[in-house]
């Protein structure tokens, strides 16, 4: 077999194809029968399929020191070090190149410890292995380790349960799983077996062998790494799975695959620092070159020369420079450890400076693990009651008994586990939940569940409010509700209890049990983002028996119900969620929700919090791909609109109705079943959703990594802040992870914080900041350092001179290496800026930086130089063999230069508004006094005579002139720092030069800039896209369309709280297709706020309606069609039917018109009028 392997996975050559493909489990190209048709493999078989599939083990190993040595030793920056260290140790200098030689020693072992320490931590978490009972080919079961375990084997799951070692599909019993590490949310799941048609029960008519299919079968599949908590089964009957897949090749394995090999986070600064530090080579070359030619044409000895032009080119690139731009990350590590923020990786402390993008995960993220009980609100004679906030305060009433029973808990050791809400709800009443009979057996008992008042409830006296659930249908995301048939206890018939999204179970209930202020009294809680959840109660007929229950199907059951109030539950943000969000939006940080939890509830979360402003508004995205395998993107309004509408009402039956809106910002959401979709079939328009949405819900941990890695290919500095294990691999591509759990999440993200709280990112970001503008400053000062110094020696080397060793190491371990970490104490500005720092060394303000301050220091140089061999006492320099640089040039050219060391330190260590003022850092400030103090010492006074001859100094014996020195260095500040300060930190300047650079060359913006521009220049997108059998919905079902006796039709479509808006229109008053509504056969119902209208042009259009825009209109003949207007009443009827239509949620499908305009935004320059009635 001819296979390789990258980055754990196999790739195996195809005869057929002539091609390398990769190697898969049995989760491709076998159908539900197949799988219970499989038989226990033998043993010679399992071995074989060993050797092609490889151990069942995720594997994660730790590199040994002597490869992460070489490997850390071989970098360029170290290579280069080594190389100056030489030739300063060949050149006598060996102190300053002992302490490179030191200070490179310890980063090497620093990193090669943390990158063990990161690799030994990801290894402790994820390997594990167990014994498996496993069947063989006469059928018997025997136990053998997890990593033997290959694709086909078939496994008994233990009836305690226990943590899956590969993806296995469940052909017998049920399961009750928690799957947290893969979305997030730790709520037991009930796993059932995968469908078997050619079952002996099974009517082949009606089920069909359909082929598995890992996402649509899911809920049949227990996934590597997820925990089994309890099975369930009938009798003796074995819990049996066969596994699927193994190895890397699990969903844990592709988890842990995203940690060990993430996308490289390109970040620009860094980047930058190669260019620039090749720049600084090119200098050294032409120093080098220089050195040759003068020293050759001086007649220097060939091994003079060699040392001299070699040490130039170490004078030049500063072999410090790595050590020197760590030095603001180490002070930021410390900072971020006072407010218990914990960093693995150094590195990425940096480019959190940089960041202008947040991912947030929701659930124990922004908001509290779990949802709090607000209230209830009774129904009594088809109206609302009183909100009672305690609902063990209930009396004996459907609600009450709906509340106890319509739920899925179940007791896993002796407590009561499931769903949070069903949890909470179960235990505001006060009740008991019993499921009689031994764990595990409980499929034979006829009553498996049974519930009573408890010692709390005010009605623990009444012993007949018993109850016990016969049957359950099981919630479905679909259906958007639950059901259960339960009976009282000696009760003569069944009852059926249901509950689910409120419109949803409006509309399954008899239209006079549903309060007629029902949408208002819905909207007045989800507006405030509560949670509501409707609850409809039926008595099924006598004539239905235990076994019939079993048998009927839910539709028969679930209608004609008989509404009995509302649940309202609240999902609390954590108290500091909505304070950090404002300040990140406030500093122009970018917020997205990246959940795998419900839509809506994401929606009504993000507007709690304020990532999306109360007037902005969201726009659904749905993507889906219809049976004819034709996909289609719609667009739809999550939000009830109550804007002001506009009637422009012309005389005749041909004039119009225009329905103008006002301008709003809007953000998209979208669903992880869309974003699938989009990735497919719609990437053109993948980038516009990234650059727009700010919702993204239902995404699975591959999702989420996608969308960091979208957003960073847009040009986003991404962070990414979560605490569940399905949060590693969107943790780990980010450009800064951010964990608030120390389990799976903490080992795959740079950042951890012990507070489990969103205040940690603000912290971060400024303490990035703060690192990310001192290594900017600090890498301008090493360049600025080097260029001087090497100023300095080409000086000097024209008269064969140079620097003394006491005076090298005067400038590099006194004055630069003290300065160069006190410069990075600095602590972050208390609030965040606007803007972030620049991220750019190659932009043009950094290059003008340099080259003026260069300019400024070389000319003080060259003016003191010549200015000294101009004086009548001057004695120029003699050369001699013993190298002894003692010359009045020599101390001209080092006076001076000392100073431009300190100026440069002051000049580039910059505060506002990134870091706090320079006077505020104390040590550095003391730092400069006493560098300052010194040089004046040195330069002005050296005294005593055996200081003067240690640094080999020969000052002017004037002291005036020696003053000279200081006057220069006082001129040499003020230029520097006026020319850093208030011409190239100049705000406007800055904001001229970049819009000025953004409107020439638009291809240097960054990609979502463009996108940005692109949307607001554009008011007709979102774009129109339709299919031939009408739109197709992702997100929101065809929920109910029946026809009911006087002949009406009921659409149903989501909102964002749950609330589905019930739109009713008469299917006897639908307007024939002769009439004004050209293009369209039927009546078409958008699935947005308002009607949708064909594309096309009305024959007799009036003058208000400009054609040349898309405008909804409707033909007021076709209106009065279908509104049923009465003619006389026009005015108040038209109102009230078009303000209703614009308030209306409807996004059900009632046409098939390939034509249909999706509701959008108008452009931005359409005129606003507002209806009087509504002025």
């Amino acid at each position: 077999m001819r296979y390789f392997t990258v980055k754990k996975v196999k790739y195996c050559w195809n005869n057929e194809t002539q091609e390398f493909e990769k190697l898969k489990g049995l989760e491709d190209n076998m159908s539900c029968s197949q799988f219970h048709m499989l038989q226990g493999l033998s043993v010679a078989e399992q071995c074989r399929r060993r050797v092609t599939y490889g151990a069942n083990s995720i594997a994660v190993h730790v590199k040994p020191i002597l490869y992460l040595l070489f490997k850390e030793a071989l970098s360029p920056f170290y290579v280069f070090q080594a190389f100056s260290a030489s030739v300063w140790f060949s050149d006598e200098y060996e102190i300053y190149a002992s302490c490179i030689v030191f200070l490179s020693s310890l980063s090497i072992i620093v990193s090669i410890y943390q990158t063990r320490k990161m690799q030994r931590a990801l290894r402790n978490t994820i390997q594990s292995s167990t014994l498996v009972s496993v069947c063989r080919e006469n059928d018997e079961f025997v136990e053998i380790h997890s990593d033997d375990l290959v694709p086909g084997d078939i496994i008994e799951i233990p009836r305690r349960g226990c943590v899956m070692q590969c993806d296995a599909v469940l052909l017998t019993g049920n399961c009750i799983v928690n799957e947290s590490m893969l979305t997030g949310e730790s709520v037991p799941i009930t796993k059932t077996p995968l469908p078997n048609p050619a079952g002996p029960t099974t009517n082949q008519s009606d089920h069909s062998d359909m082929k598995f299919n890992m996402k649509d079968h899911a809920k049949h599949v227990l996934f590597c790494g997820t925990e089994v908590i309890q099975t369930r089964f009938y009798g003796n009957q074995k819990v049996k799975a066969v596994v699927i897949r193994t190895g890397f090749s699990t969903s844990k394995g592709e988890l842990v695959r995203s940690i060990m090999y993430p996308k490289p986070a390109d970040f620009k600064f860094e980047r930058d620092t190669y260019i620039f530090v090749g720049v600084l080579a090119i200098i050294a070359g032409m120093g080098f070159i220089y050195t040759i030619v003068l020293e050759v044409h001086n007649g220097e000895d060939v091994s003079d020369i060699i040392l001299h032009a070699l040490d130039i080119i170490t004078i030049a690139v500063p072999p410090a420079l790595p050590a020197a731009l760590t030095v603001g990350i180490v002070f930021a590590q410390r900072r971020l450890k006072n407010h218990e923020i914990y960093c693995i990786s150094p590195r990425s402390i940096n480019v959190c400076g940089g960041i202008n993008a947040v991912c947030f995960d929701k659930t124990g993220t922004l908001t509290e693990d779990g949802l709090m009980m607000q209230g209830v609100i009774p129904t009594s004679n088809i109206s609302f009651c009183e909100e009672v906030l305690d609902p063990s305060l209930l009396q004996p009433s459907p609600l009450l008994v709906g509340m106890a029973t319509c739920h899925s808990l179940t007791i896993i050791d002796n407590n009561i586990a499931g769903d949070p809400l069903d949890v909470i709800m179960f235990n505001s009443l006060g009740w008991m939940l019993e499921e009689p009979g031994e764990e595990g057996s409980r499929f034979d008992m006829m009553v498996p569940t049974v519930v009573y008042p408890g010692s709390s409830s005010p009605l623990r006296s009444k012993d007949e409010l018993q109850y016990g659930v016969i049957r359950q249908f099981t919630f479905s995301s679909g259906l958007q509700r639950m059901s259960v048939v339960s009976r009282k206890l000696n009760g003569q018939n069944f009852e059926l209890y249901t509950k689910g999204a409120p419109e949803m179970i409006a509309s399954l209930c008899k239209p006079e049990t549903v309060p007629p202020d029902f949408q208002e009294k819905l909207m007045s809680f989800t507006k405030h983002g509560y949670r509501v959840i409707a609850m409809a109660w039926k008595e099924l007929p006598p004539k239905i028996n235990y076994v019939k229950v079993q048998r009927i199907p839910r539709e028969q059951v679930e209608k004609n119900l008989n509404f009995v109030g509302l649940i309202v539950m609240e999902n609390k943000l954590k108290p500091e969620t909505t304070p950090v969000i404002k300040e990140l939006r406030e500093a122009n940080i970018r917020c997205i929700m990246v959940t795998g939890d419900n839509l809506l509830t994401a929606i009504s979360v993000a507007r709690e919090c304020r990532m999306v402003d109360a007037a902005d508004q969201i726009i659904l995205v749905e993507a889906a791909v219809a049976k004819d395998n034709k996909p289609a993107l719609n667009f739809v309004y999550a939000d009830d609109k109550t804007k002001p509408v506009e009637e422009v009402k012309g005389g005749g039956s041909g004039s119009l109705i225009q329905i103008e809106e006002l301008d709003q910002v809007f953000h998209f959401a979208v669903e992880g079943k869309s974003w699938s979709v989009l990735q497919q079939h719609y990437p053109e328009i993948l980038d516009k959703i990234a650059v727009k949405g700010t919702v993204f819900a239902r995404m699975s941990p591959e999702q989420k990594g996608q969308l960091v890695e979208l957003l960073q290919n847009l040009g986003y500095y991404v962070g990414m802040c979560g605490d569940g294990a399905n949060d590693c691999g969107a943790l780990k591509m980010a450009h800064a992870g951010i964990s608030l759990s120390e389990a799976e999440a903490s080992v795959a993200s740079p950042f951890t914080s012990k507070v489990p709280n969103i205040e940690c990112v603000p912290n971060v970001i400024r303490q990035g900041r703060a690192a990310l503008v001192t290594s900017y400053g600090i890498f301008k000062y090493m360049a600025c350092y080097s260029l001087t110094q090497f100023v300095s020696v080409s000086i000097l080397y024209y008269i064969s001179a140079s620097l003394t060793d006491p005076e090298f190491l005067y400038i590099d371990l006194f004055l630069l290496s003290t300065l160069s970490i006190t410069f990075g104490r600095t602590h972050p500005y208390p609030e965040l800026a606007k803007e972030p720092p620049p991220i750019s060394l190659t932009n043009i303000f950094p290059i003008m930086s340099l080259v003026l301050q260069m300019i400024i220091q070389a000319a003080a140089q060259t003016f003191c130089f010549l200015h000294i061999k101009a004086q009548p006492w001057f004695e120029p320099f003699e050369e001699n063999p013993d190298d002894d640089y003692w010359s009045y040039e020599n101390t001209a050219v080092f006076s001076i230069s000392t100073y431009q060391y300190i100026i440069l330190a002051i000049t580039f260590a910059k505060g506002y508004p990134y870091r706090k003022n320079m006077f505020t850092n104390f040590w550095f400030l003391a730092n400069v006094i006493v560098c300052f103090l010194t040089t004046v010492w040195v330069t002005i006074y050296p005294e005593p005579e055996g200081f003067k001859n240690l640094m080999e100094l020969r000052p002017p014996e004037q002291v005036s002139y020696r003053l000279l020195y200081l006057g220069i260095a006082a001129a040499n500040f003020l230029l520097s720092v006026l020319i850093e300060t208030y011409l190239l930190d100049n705000p406007y300047l800055r904001s001229k030069f970049s819009r000025f650079v953004d409107h020439c060359f638009h291809h240097t913006e960054v990609k979502y800039k463009t996108i940005e521009r692109e949307i607001t220049e554009n008011p007709d997108w979102p774009p129109i896209e339709s299919s031939p059998g009408g739109m197709a919905n992702g997100y929101t079902r065809l929920v109910s369309i029946s026809s009911n006796h006087d002949g009406s039709l009921y659409c149903l479509s989501d909102s964002e709280s749950d609330v589905k808006s019930l739109v009713s229109v008469s299917s006897s008053k639908i307007a024939p297709p002769n009439q004004q509504l050209t293009n369209v056969g039927k009546f078409s119902v958008n699935q947005g706020s308002l009607p949708c209208i064909a594309n096309g042009e009305p024959n007799d259009a009036p003058g208000p309606v400009k054609t040349s825009q898309k405008v909804r209109t409707l033909s007021e003949s076709d209106a009065n069609g279908k509104l049923g207007f009465v003619p006389g009443n026009e005015d108040s009827i038209l109102s009230d039917e078009i303000t209703s239509l614009a308030h209306a949620r409807s996004r059900d499908q009632m046409s098939n018109s390939s034509n249909a305009i999706p509701l959008l935004d108008p452009p931005p320059d359409r005129k606003k009028v507002l209806d009087p009635k509504n002025s």
